[in-house]
């Protein structure tokens, strides 16, 4: 049986590379996307690699990348435009096989094992795909190949810009040597705590006693051995595979520090009606609501708390949220606020009920279902509630969205938008 070929692409640089590509001015010069400083957003996004030979790293403050480089230029993020790049490049990959998973909208993993005998391969297909990459929409990829999803996306981040890399049965020598952090969800914490047992290496954790490790990191131990000796099996998801989502939240971080119940009040509304809308949107409803903190110092907290009866009003959530602040409210005033909706079940049709707090609810959903078509229609500022007119740049904050969804089921972009 023929063994899997697995790719991963990863588009270098990816915002930076579209900004340059849709600005020529920029080429040759140290610039970067980062965010609004003015709303205390002010890290780096990405940067092209101009920048990064003055040591500018993705999440420096921008006083730090500035000190670094003083010339640098930063752009504003154009996520709509990242968006149809993302799209475009989908199209090229699904031109080779159907199995194409995202990992974000800069990188994709292609099964490309029943496609050898039309396309040539793993590593033919890879160097095709770059090529086309470039000449159709003018940016460059790095391509893993190999017989699993951990190493393919590892031989990505071997070779940049614009490489191919394969990490075969040789993968011992290739990859043992390198440090541990390189393998995929080896983040800093889990790093840290390799580091105080002597584990520097892919090739040290590969040799850990499989126990110990599951001791030290709990199932993610086992997990990170696994992919340590090349033993990865996930399958690459369908194209048409549907996100798996478990939780729907959104956060923010704030101008200015938050010092009042009015302020804490305003934001939570914010997001808890950003919450509720793309929940009735996707026809979710939720049996408990998450709050996130972040006080001015950088230290953080969640907290969780169970609802009534399952619900998809912003209402509903606010309440939850802020009252799970005022039992946990933090000593410093807060910099971020965030309000995640947990506990997620679909239902296209919400059966009627009888009871009293089920029939207030319904009423507040048809109420609020009523307003998200006032401002589709109209624009979103054309329905306010009152709390917000008392602190404008508190109101017309934009949150950041995030699902979260199950490992192996990232988000499938489908769109018809021509690029």
């Amino acid at each position: 049986m023929q063994p899997p070929i697995i790719l991963h692409s990863d588009m270098n640089n990816f915002y930076a590379s579209i900004e340059c590509l849709d600005n020529p001015a920029l080429r040759g010069k140290p610039m970067a996307v980062a965010g609004d400083p003015n709303a205390r957003h002010g890290i780096i996004l990405a940067k092209n690699y101009e920048a990064k030979k003055y040591g500018v790293a993705t999440g420096d403050p921008l006083w730090m990348a500035r000190q670094k480089c003083p010339d640098i230029i930063f752009m504003p993020p154009r996520y709509d435009r990242y968006i149809e790049f993302s799209q475009a490049a989908s199209q090229i990959y699904e031109e080779y096989t159907d199995k194409v998973e995202a990992f974000g909208l800069d990188e994709c993993w292609l099964d490309v094992t029943e496609s050898t005998g039309l396309f040539g391969n793993g590593k033919e297909i890879a160097d095709e795909i770059r090529e086309r990459m470039k000449q159709e929409l003018g940016v460059t990829v790095s391509i893993g190949v190999s017989y699993n999803k951990i190493f393919a996306k590892l031989g990505s981040d071997l070779k940049k810009p614009d490489a191919t890399t394969v990490i075969g049965a040789d993968f011992r020598e290739k990859i043992w040597p390198l440090p541990a952090d390189m393998l995929l969800y080896v983040g800093k914490a889990t790093y840290a705590k390799l580091l105080k047992q002597g584990i520097h290496s892919i090739g040290d954790l590969a040799c850990c006693d499989p126990a110990f490790l599951e001791q030290l990191l709990g199932k993610n131990g086992i997990m990170l051995w696994t992919f340590a000796n090349g033993l990865d099996r996930s399958p690459v998801c369908y194209s048409y595979s549907h996100r798996i989502i478990k939780t729907i939240g959104n956060s923010t971080t704030t101008p200015r520090d938050l010092t009042t119940d009015t302020d804490i009040k305003t934001i939570l509304y914010i997001l808890a009606e950003s919450v509720a809308e793309r929940m009735r949107l996707e026809h979710f409803y939720c049996r408990s609501v998450q709050i996130s903190i972040r006080d001015n110092s950088l230290a953080s907290f969640e907290r969780q708390g169970k609802l009534p009866l399952p619900t998809c009003t912003a209402q509903s959530i606010f309440e939850k949220a802020f009252e799970l602040y005022c039992r946990n409210r933090p000593s410093r005033p807060v910099r971020s606020l965030g309000v995640r909706a947990c506990n997620l079940s679909y239902m296209e049709y919400r059966q009627l009920s009888f009871l009293e707090d089920a029939v207030k609810d319904q009423r507040q959903e048809e109420l609020e279902r009523s307003i998200d078509k006032i401002r589709n229609r109209y624009g979103h500022y054309a329905i306010q509630r009152g709390i917000m007119l008392m602190d404008k740049n508190l109101s017309h904050l934009d949150p950041i969205s995030e699902h979260t969804i199950y490992p192996e089921a990232y988000l499938k972009r489908q769109s018809n938008a021509p690029f």
